[in-house]
């Protein structure tokens, strides 16, 4: 992976195309826990494909080519989710409304509502994707320690919060 990396900081399409090619799952479906729209998650895609073609050269460690990718489309979702908090058309509102969701991506995403946007994003990318916190701390741009923290205070928080739906205590 690092030669391809090289080659493509070099200017070589072709490699950088490989480099995209063998991430492309790996992208949809982080943008996909953040963007429950194909549409979206699209716009996404390409749009941090752009940005990496553009940007390539200043990659400074080619070993963190994959974590370097997805934090730019994390920062590309997040902005697809700024956007639609500030509008949402009402041919769109009546799409979702119809849309059937798997019943345990919405229960998960239900779950992790009452929790802050970034450690939504944590716990997506940790109990979703099965990222280890050494590749969230690289993609959050936060300290392993700080991811650590988050996942513990989340896990509280929620377990906190079905309490007060059960009246019961139960393990995260």
């Amino acid at each position: 992976m690092e030669l391809l990396v090289k080659r493509a900081k070099r200017g070589d399409a072709e490699a950088f195309i490989e480099l995209i090619e063998s991430n492309k799952q790996s992208m949809y479906k982080v943008a996909r826990g953040f963007l429950h729209d194909e549409e979206d998650v699209a716009d996404a895609m390409s749009e941090t494909v752009l940005t990496c073609y553009e940007k390539v050269r200043t990659l400074k460690h080619d070993a963190y080519f994959k974590t370097w990718m997805i934090r730019i489309l994390i920062n590309h979702c997040k902005n697809i989710l700024r956007k639609r908090k500030r509008s949402i058309p009402v041919e769109t509102m009546a799409e979702f409304e119809g849309e059937a969701q798997n019943s345990g991506e919405q229960e998960f995403q239900e779950l992790i509502e009452p929790l802050k946007e970034q450690d939504r994003s944590i716990f997506t990318l940790y109990y979703v994707y099965g990222m280890k916190v050494k590749e969230i701390a690289a993609c959050m741009e936060m300290k392993e320690n700080t991811v650590t923290t988050r996942l513990k205070r989340g896990r509280e928080a929620l377990r906190d919060e079905m309490t007060d739906r059960r009246g019961t205590g139960g393990r995260l």
